[in-house]
């Protein structure tokens, strides 16, 4: 444990405890305060435990199901604008209705970090004291209730879970559970699988500082998303630390780390507000593997949608680990592709040049993509690789593959080809690329492609080659290369 984060446990320790709550005790009153939204705008009517005529004021519908966000750490005391976003998303988005609430702790989340910290648990006693009142009193059964809690909220989610009672929350959402205290804590110190019926986790700022990261690193759910590696997020480098200087002030640093952190809401909403447009997470062990395009596998139930949408189905006691590329901003999805390549080389030392694809889709053509193979090119090896595309292609028809300018490599190319005789027999001089296998991620399709023109296979510098559809004529292909 870092210095730092002893130094916050300590600060727990001159301040008294606040009493806590039995399970299934019975709370006459909560510092936390519930909101009811009737639309997306109004600011929220206020239910009051053990007041049912707060519940017919408020105008709540006990027949439908309810989504309850809780905030985080607060620093100014000041609900941030991102509750109101997601209120609106949920009321106007959802073919499906739902009574929508806030659970307001801002009274206790304002505090010292290590402080707030300490508060969670009891918020996550009110909060469960609450929904217990509404079981008696609304008849809503807790299966139908949906807790959505980001950073510290996270957790708040995961002690209502288990203070509820004998039934369980139906789903709990962990948008960047908070990290610092919580990292390495036991299940029942943080948020869980055990906290309800289904939980789901999405990961967006766990890079180390210090020791700590903000956003916690390990899995806590059922199913744990990793967007671009879980550490940190495109669109929030710290290159963008000049424009929030000039926009926020003192403030910029606070914005810089907010903007990572605070993507988990961002894609969470996104999911609501683009339902045709979700966002596909595959199982995978780590983002390098990942970046292979090693885990776009859908069978037995090893991919699933981020958001909202998540398909919940029977879980494992084992956490998921799933991870995707996203966008820098709304709409996030992008369209994940594998693409495996294959050289002959006949020059005896590993070659390293640089390549780029276009590739021609039904609906779209994507030119000049960078490949990277992160290693040189060395004699029959396959090499994996993961290319995402912003935009939807439709089914790819041909791809033109290209060994780009260098002129290194062209005064290479140009010296071997005056030295050494190659004649007409089977040998190639250079590079000698037969087929690209394809599998795209988001329909599962797998595809081959072989070079247009069989009597040429040779990749010179600077050029470019076709390549072709051909599942059909690829044992031709073989046969004919033999």
């Amino acid at each position: 444990m870092t210095l730092y984060s002893e130094r916050m446990i300590g600060v727990l320790e001159p301040f008294g405890r606040r009493p806590q709550v039995g399970k299934g005790e019975t709370l006459q009153q909560t510092e936390t305060r519930l909101l009811l939204f009737e639309g997306g705008t109004d600011q929220g009517c206020q239910i009051q435990l053990h007041r049912p005529d707060t519940l017919r004021q408020c105008g709540f519908n006990s027949s439908l199901p309810l989504v309850m966000i809780i905030h985080g750490w607060s620093v100014d005391g000041v609900l941030e604008s991102w509750i109101w976003q997601m209120v609106s998303a949920l009321k106007s988005q959802l073919a499906q209705p739902v009574n929508v609430a806030l659970a307001d702790w801002i009274t206790l989340a304002r505090n010292h970090y290590a402080i707030a910290v300490r508060n969670t648990r009891l918020v996550g006693q009110e909060v469960a004291a609450i929904l217990r009142w509404l079981e008696e009193a609304a008849q809503l059964s807790p299966s139908k209730v949906h807790l959505i809690g980001y950073s510290l909220g996270a957790h708040v989610s995961g002690f209502a879970g288990s203070h509820i009672g004998k039934h369980k929350i139906g789903r709990i959402t962990g948008l960047d559970a908070a990290g610092p205290l919580f990292e390495g804590a036991g299940p029942n110190d943080r948020l869980s699988p055990d906290d309800a019926k289904f939980v789901d986790s999405i990961h967006t700022f766990t890079r180390e500082h210090m020791g700590l990261s903000v956003g916690i690193k390990e899995p806590i759910a059922h199913y744990d998303f990793y967007p671009n590696g879980g550490s940190f997020q495109p669109g929030c480098y710290f290159l963008e630390l000049y424009k929030h200087i000039a926009k926020y002030g003192l403030n910029a640093f606070t914005q810089t780390i907010k903007c990572a952190h605070e993507r988990s809401v961002h894609l969470f909403i996104d999911s609501l507000q683009h339902p045709d447009m979700q966002s596909t997470a595959y199982l995978c062990n780590n983002m390098d593997t990942f970046s292979q395009g090693l885990c776009l596998s859908c069978k037995k139930g090893r991919c699933n949608r981020l958001g909202y949408y998540i398909r919940q189905g029977q879980q494992s006691k084992k956490s998921k680990k799933l991870f995707l590329v996203t966008r820098a901003q709304s709409p996030f999805k992008v369209y994940h592709y594998q693409f495996k390549i294959q050289f002959l080389n006949q020059i005896e030392k590993p070659v390293e040049p640089t390549f780029t694809m276009s590739l021609l889709g039904t609906e779209e053509e994507m030119q000049k993509i960078p490949v990277t193979l992160g290693e040189g090119i060395t004699n029959n090896k396959t090499y994996s690789f993961l290319i995402t595309l912003d935009s939807d292609i439709g089914e790819l028809v041909s791809i033109k593959f290209k060994w780009e300018n260098s002129a290194v490599w062209a005064n290479v190319w140009n010296t071997v080809q005056t030295i050494i005789p190659w004649g007409s027999g089977p040998l190639y001089s250079g590079l000698v690329l037969k087929s690209i296998k394809v599998k795209a991620g988001e329909t599962q399709q797998r595809m081959t492609f072989c070079s247009e023109n069989l009597d040429d296979l040779q990749l010179h510098p600077t050029q470019e080659k076709n390549f072709v559809r051909c599942d059909i004529n690829a044992k031709k292909m073989k046969q004919k290369n033999r």
